[in-house]
């Protein structure tokens, strides 16, 4: 976990922690009344209601939502694509994520700064998996704002003295702190990334996200599982997964009636 002393000094002494500065955004729940208030939105509203009921069976079987490119999220819209420097088998080399598309899915995750504390928890965890990851046919990516050195630094610090040892997938030196932005979970005053993970398939569209704030480490085992179900459905898009699916496991058939062989079994 990043140490820090205020809201723009960043220090290394161990005994600190974060205060993450506050937000000042507005509510989400007053913005979203807001954008509910608005005769345009309202319209539209009213028209995907209407645009429901009658939906296609042809319709229901491509079940995998599309967001326009100028919407907010980013789950359903193309990865920003960048070029940046990593570290790799203790080795500098560049790293493009449009280069992955049409080869592979990518999990592209962010922590906050290399010399910390849950950190190389997530950082090696996932590079203990790599070859389970392998096998599904993806990529992992790590990045944070540190230069390229201090990740070479980190990589050839023993796991025992809380570095990383050598790892099967690069990590990203973000030091312009523009691929953190673009992704939207960079802190703007602290000047360091949100521990964000999306997983991006092999079109380069980011098909799941997730944030945590900087004390929450994130769960490999989930990560594998999300990763498998959005494998599933691509494969059989005429079916969704239910909460807490895995391999093996039934599936369900988003349709009113076909659905009720699922809850049927439960």
């Amino acid at each position: 976990m990043a140490s820090l002393a205020s809201s723009t000094t960043l220090i290394s002494s161990p005994s600190s922690r974060v205060f993450p500065a506050k937000s000042s955004l507005s509510s989400p729940s007053v913005s979203f009344l807001r954008t509910l208030s608005s005769p345009s939105a309202s319209a539209s509203l009213r028209f995907g209601f209407a645009q429901r009921s009658s939906l296609s069976s042809t319709s229901r079987r491509s079940f995998a939502v599309k967001a326009q490119a100028d919407d907010l999220p980013l789950v359903g819209n193309k990865a920003p694509d960048f070029e940046a420097e990593a570290v790799f088998d203790q080795e500098f080399i560049k790293v493009k994520l449009s280069e992955y598309i049409g080869k592979k899915y990518v999990i592209l995750f962010f922590y906050p700064l290399d010399f910390t504390f849950v950190c190389p928890t997530e950082i090696t965890a996932f590079s203990d998996r790599h070859s389970e990851f392998e096998k599904l046919n993806t990529e992992i990516l790590g990045v944070s704002v540190d230069s390229v050195f201090s990740h070479l630094a980190w990589v050839q610090t023993d796991r025992k003295s809380g570095g990383l040892g050598d790892l099967n997938y690069p990590l990203i030196s973000d030091v312009t702190k523009s691929i953190s932005k673009s992704f939207g979970v960079l802190i703007h005053d602290q000047g360091i990334a949100l521990r964000g993970l999306f997983i991006i398939d092999k079109e380069g569209v980011i098909q799941h996200s997730t944030i945590n704030n900087l004390g929450i480490g994130r769960s490999v085992d989930e990560t594998m599982r999300t990763l498998q179900a959005l494998q599933y459905i691509q494969e059989n898009p005429d079916e969704v997964c239910p909460a807490g699916w895995k391999p093996g496991e039934k599936s369900m058939k988003p349709d009113p009636k076909l659905s009720k062989e699922y809850f049927s079994a439960i």
